[in-house]
């Protein structure tokens, strides 16, 4: 578990330096340590680090490890696909949600919220590479969604950006290209519809985060490079 700290302090001198790069703060972008498949004892070494933002993929694993830090002030991000028959298990145990992709389940997580006197910060995913593999609306079809979610009354969330999983295999010439797409398409959208808080890019992963943050990621999502490899699948 020592490891942890060391390899947490190698990606916050990374975070730094490609922040720096594109004329930003290290402060300007929010690390969220991707703990899905690893035991309790390696986010208490995290959090002993210094580390407080956490990102979880299932429901069940991490409603199962929450309860080892109810005293401490840590955040939840759930970044993985969410099916609507999940959805319960969401508002009122994360912060934010990364995986939005529907009118119908962001009306049943703002119910929700709001029957448990919660706010979701949530990002609609987006498919940026149009790749079949992965979840996220397609990026033709995100301004109609969006202009769903904002007709309709959904007190319980927040929309606040935009998430895409990069190109993977890829160069960096290609990661940034679709890296690049993301951000555009999020400037287009605030301005489309007038979301002053639409500010949010989550992208980036252990392998591409620093091409994201040239591009203005404003979260990334690192595990491996700071638990290693999964301790379980």
């Amino acid at each position: 578990m020592h490891d942890i700290a060391a390899n947490l302090t190698r990606v916050r001198e990374r975070i730094a330096a490609a922040a720096a790069l594109s004329g930003r703060s290290p402060d300007d972008v929010r690390l969220i340590a991707v703990s899905k498949s690893h035991p309790v004892e390696a986010i208490a070494a995290a959090v002993r680090a210094g580390q407080h933002i956490f990102g979880e993929s299932t429901t069940q694993e991490a409603l199962d490890k929450m309860p080892a830090f109810h005293a401490r002030a840590l955040e939840w991000h759930f970044i993985g696909h969410l099916q609507s028959n999940k959805a319960r298990f969401v508002p009122g145990q994360f912060h934010w949600l990364h995986a939005l992709d529907s009118l119908k389940l962001a009306e049943r997580l703002s119910r929700l919220a709001e029957e448990r006197e919660a706010r979701l910060q949530t990002l609609v995913e987006v498919n940026v590479t149009a790749d079949p593999h992965k979840h996220g609306v397609a990026v033709p079809e995100l301004p109609a969604l969006l202009e769903q979610l904002l007709q309709a009354d959904l007190p319980g969330i927040e929309l606040r950006g935009l998430m895409t999983v990069g190109p993977y295999p890829a160069t960096e010439t290609e990661a940034r290209a679709a890296f690049a797409a993301l951000r555009q398409l999020r400037d287009r959208c605030r301005q489309q519809f007038g979301i002053e808080q639409f500010t949010e890019l989550s992208m980036g992963m252990s392998g591409d985060f620093e091409p994201a943050i040239l591009e203005g990621a404003t979260m990334v999502r690192v595990g491996t490079a700071i638990f290693g490899e999964r301790d379980y699948p």
